[in-house]
């Protein structure tokens, strides 16, 4: 199948972009189901997106506000994706639910499986790295076979190495899926996610169906 990509000049564009079809989405799920289950990302993209929408959505009443993935430190860390968002994304009104990241891997994603369960997200945001992981799924990672809700890694590639994610079945889950790439320095990644699914390369494994690019030129350059 055919990748969705929507290109935009610059980060800020991107993000602004992000911004929009995130309202959007937010609302056409409340209109038809009455609650708008949203999926958030780190990383810097996401994060500038998640400013953009103060006074963009003012009533955030039946949002319930999840996360892709976290790392296994405290709320007040830098390296908390929700500490992060917290102080950028102004939901007034929204039900927050954050990973339980200071009760290890095993233990956050036992307690956040059973929080989230059969909950289907509307709408889940993901950030891609230079190597093709996404959420906390690494490339060629066991982690990739998991399934259940979430799972539990203690040997991140990427430090720091105790983090919890949402599985590959369950980010698949989702009813629309938008993956936010900028930078040149993601270019290659995003070329093995065009070609198709490939474990090398995590984020390939996402829902095409379902998968929505979000990309700056610079990573996907107008042909």
């Amino acid at each position: 199948m055919p990748l969705q990509l929507v290109r935009q000049p610059d980060p800020e564009s991107l993000a602004r972009h992000a911004a929009r079809d995130l309202v959007a989405s937010i609302q056409q799920a409340r209109e038809a189901r009455g609650v708008a289950h949203v999926c958030l990302a780190g990383g810097s993209t996401p994060m500038r997106c998640y400013e953009l929408l103060d006074g963009q959505l003012d009533d955030w009443t039946n949002v319930h506000l999840w996360y892709g993935d976290e790392r296994c430190v405290p709320y007040d860390d830098p390296e908390s994706n929700h500490g992060q968002v917290k102080e950028r994304l102004k939901a007034r009104g929204a039900t927050w639910h954050p990973m339980p990241g200071t009760l290890g891997p095993a233990e956050g994603a036992l307690e956040y499986g059973r929080e989230l369960g059969p909950t289907i997200l509307d709408i889940t945001h993901l950030g891609m790295g230079p190597d093709g992981h996404t959420a906390s799924l690494f490339p060629d990672h066991p982690l990739l076979d998991a399934h259940g809700v979430a799972a539990g890694i203690s040997d991140s590639p990427k430090p720091p190495p105790e983090r919890i994610t949402l599985t590959l079945p369950k980010l698949n889950e989702s009813r629309r899926i938008v993956l936010l790439v900028t930078g040149e320095g993601k270019s290659d990644a995003l070329a093995r996610v065009q070609a198709g699914p490939d474990r090398g390369t995590p984020a390939s494994l996402l829902d095409r169906a379902k998968l929505l690019v979000m990309a700056d030129y610079a990573a996907a350059p107008p042909s």
